[in-house]
């Protein structure tokens, strides 16, 4: 059973250690969160044609990694997945290398480390979301599809071949792609009376039927601690709440915050409590969310939480944790 302590992890675009390689910069690489913001705020597109973290299941119904944002435009299905990586990034065969140069007062270091093929990964999760749309019903010719891996740091240098490749779009790219999804009213017209296969794009009523298909798609579950990590992965249970992930969105622990009260049950014989609310899922009302039910538990019952990326389960204390968000 892993540690908790060597497992939080800030909730930024993967939480495996081969995508987090970085050297020291005075650029501030952004978060997935922050990006995803960018990218509505860029390109004009509704809130409801940007997803992120988007888990398809393949053939073999096994959902271990997401799609980082799945952008629907007229033009087609955009399929993302965001790298944070500073350094040098050459290929190699199966896997690429990312060379990073460390420097100081006394010696200069150069380290390598091997990554999967990045632009093999989306396109293989690209074809998984091809075919999950045509398992639901709603067919869309394989060329509307694009994969794309996009370099947020300016750091990040390409080598020659690489910089030939069209799935990879650099940071200094990033903003002129954005901006390739603004379109005016003449194209939303044209999209909503002429079919796909005379206009070459996704009309209005396909694109309407896959926002159907991606809202039941599910994310990840997101952990937020009390000391403000995030973890993201599937939350398993815990033994002392049922509920029903149909009809729960989130889960918030609140703790007896001071010292002396925790003093007070333990001199009494009791163990510290938690409270857990469970809210509804959907849309909130105009006197806020709308509580599924409550619970009080044990403070140190362990919540079991499978981080992504991990092999195993973790088990957190429930007074370590501030709230969960369930996935659909």
């Amino acid at each position: 059973m892993p540690q908790l302590g060597s497992l939080f992890t800030q909730f930024h675009l993967s939480s495996k250690a081969s995508e987090s390689a970085q050297s020291p910069s005075p650029h501030q690489t952004p978060t997935l969160p922050d990006f995803i913001q960018h990218v509505r705020k860029l390109t004009g597109i509704r809130k409801e044609d940007v997803y992120g973290h988007l888990r398809i299941r393949d053939q073999f119904q096994s959902t271990k990694d997401d799609i980082n944002i799945v952008i629907l435009a007229g033009q087609g299905i955009f399929c993302i997945d965001v790298k944070p990586w500073s350094g040098t990034v050459s290929a190699h065969n199966k896997t690429w290398h990312v060379q990073v140069k460390e420097e100081d007062q006394h010696f200069a270091n150069t380290c390598i480390e091997q990554i999967e093929d990045p632009v093999k990964a989306i396109m293989t999760k690209t074809a998984n979301l091809c075919s999950h749309l045509q398992r639901s019903g709603v067919p869309v010719r394989q060329s509307l599809f694009f994969p794309r891996v996009l370099l947020l740091s300016p750091d990040c240098e390409l080598d020659e071949d690489l910089r030939k490749r069209r799935e990879l779009i650099s940071h200094g790219q990033t903003d002129d792609f954005l901006k390739s999804f603004r379109e005016g009213y003449m194209a939303w017209i044209s999209d909503a009376l002429t079919p796909s296969w005379l206009s070459g794009r996704l009309s209005y009523r396909q694109m309407e039927s896959v926002r159907e298909v991606l809202r039941r798609v599910g994310t990840w579950d997101l952990v937020s601690l009390h000391c403000g990590e995030q973890l993201k992965g599937d939350f398993q249970g815990c033994q002392y709440i049922a509920l029903n992930r149909q009809e729960t969105e989130t889960l918030e622990f609140s703790r007896v915050k001071t010292l002396s009260a925790d003093s007070l049950w333990a001199l009494l014989g009791h163990a510290p409590q938690v409270t857990v609310k469970m809210y509804k899922r959907g849309a909130q009302g105009w006197l806020g969310k709308s509580l599924n039910a409550s619970t009080t538990i044990p403070s140190n019952t362990a919540v079991i939480f499978r981080i992504s990326g991990e092999e195993a389960d973790a088990k957190i204390p429930a007074n370590t944790i501030h709230s969960i968000l369930l996935s659909n």
